[in-house]
């Protein structure tokens, strides 16, 4: 089965600044959204291992299963 993805309107990118070129979809529970112009890559799993880090760690990087 294709993986659906659907555009955000208006969104910008944070790396590239193209305007409407935000594209999201779902892949194993994981909320990914990839800008078409540059490539750039977003994971709410990223978001939610940062609020998980405490202020008095260290880490030295976060790391996924891709």
């Amino acid at each position: 089965m294709p993986v659906r993805k659907r555009f955000i309107a208006g969104a910008v990118c944070p790396e590239c600044q193209a305007r409407d070129s935000l594209a999201m979809w779902r892949e194993n529970n994981v909320d990914i959204v990839e800008c078409v112009k540059c490539g750039h890559q977003m994971r709410e799993a990223d978001k939610q291992a940062r609020e998980h880090v405490r202020e008095q760690e260290q880490v030295i990087g976060i790391f996924h299963p891709d």
